[in-house]
């Protein structure tokens, strides 16, 4: 359950073969180097009017992304006043992809369906692909950038697996540091983690919540969630409570889906939370939540025109309203 692999940069593509780590990060591609390819490459408007089953939005820098999950793109622009035709293709090279992340420097974004992570710089105001990792089993799901140890967690979401990727010092070029596991998780669909402090929480499919130590990845608590929750997306924390996405039910039916809050995680199997829903339109697919600039940003399917939410909440009390 502990680090399955430790590696220097330099020696990754051999101590991985060593170690028999099913290909994982072997086949780590520079793609270009970003000088030299900035002056060919020309920036293309979104071809689309509408989205497909966005799955994230964020902002890095003064960048915004929404990350096109059925559309296989990603999108950026600098305000959320624009239509969406009039934003920049960052990516289409991606089949489901699902989350971006970047610490200023570089850009990561898992290729779910290719199994890959990209990782982009950004040049003259256009973003290049320069590295890019195969291999990453199975299904990259969910890309986090944690500040206070500068590492990249990219969670795989069938394999119980989470990649950790940083920069090398003074340089863009990234590298696979270590490969974590939760051997509990393999095989079960995870759709996300959460970093609170020095503990890891996955919103597992298998019908609880699994807490583990940040740095050592043993589980230190459980707890269960009755079965209409059971296919969580993500959790969240807002003022005192938390607050967890939920797409499916444990017979996978999106009729399910919805919005919880609760103050303890202990009381979820006893039906001891808030459904919250009602604050937004109702009836379809919530997914990830991300904090901006003092709001937050729900990404939603299954209802046309209902998008992307920006909520605040104020003392339990939300406001939401659509943006796209």
């Amino acid at each position: 359950m502990r680090r399955l692999f430790k590696l220097w940069p330099l020696l990754l593509v051999i101590m991985l073969s060593a170690c028999g780590a099913k290909d994982a990060g072997k086949s780590e591609i520079l793609v270009q180097d970003k000088t030299e390819a900035a002056g060919d490459l020309k920036p293309r408007k979104n071809p689309c009017s509408d989205l497909s089953i966005p799955t994230q939005i964020t902002k890095i820098g003064d960048d915004w992304f929404i990350v096109d999950c059925y559309h296989n793109e990603i999108i950026y622009n600098d305000n959320l006043t624009d239509p969406l035709s009039e934003w920049t293709v960052m990516t289409d090279a991606i089949n489901r992809g699902h989350t971006l992340a970047g610490d200023g420097e570089v850009y990561l974004a898992d290729d779910t369906e290719n199994e890959r992570v990209l990782v982009f710089e950004k040049e003259d105001g256009k973003f290049l692909l320069t590295q890019q990792f195969e291999n990453i089993t199975s299904r990259p799901h969910y890309i986090v950038y944690h500040e206070e140890n500068a590492t990249f967690y990219c969670w795989c979401s069938m394999s119980g697996q989470m990649y950790l990727f940083r920069r090398e010092e003074g340089s863009s070029r990234v590298y696979l540091a270590e490969i974590l596991s939760i051997p509990e998780l393999d095989g079960v669909y995870v759709r996300s983690f959460t970093i609170i402090g020095n503990d890891i929480y996955f919103v597992s499919g298998n019908s609880k919540i699994l807490k583990a130590d940040l740095d050592s990845f043993e589980i230190t608590a459980s707890y269960p969630v009755p079965g209409k929750l059971a296919g969580m997306v993500q959790l969240t924390p807002i003022e005192n409570e938390f607050y967890i996405t939920v797409s499916t039910d444990d017979n996978w039916n999106q009729d399910s889906a919805t919005i919880i809050r609760c103050s303890s995680l202990e009381g979820l199997a006893d039906n001891n939370y808030e459904d919250i829903y009602r604050y937004f339109i109702g009836g379809g697919t919530p997914y990830y939540i991300t904090h901006i600039d003092g709001y937050y940003y729900l990404t939603e399917h299954r209802i046309p025109g209902h998008s992307i939410w920006r909520f605040s909440v104020n003392k339990g009390v939300i406001s939401a309203d659509t943006v796209y």
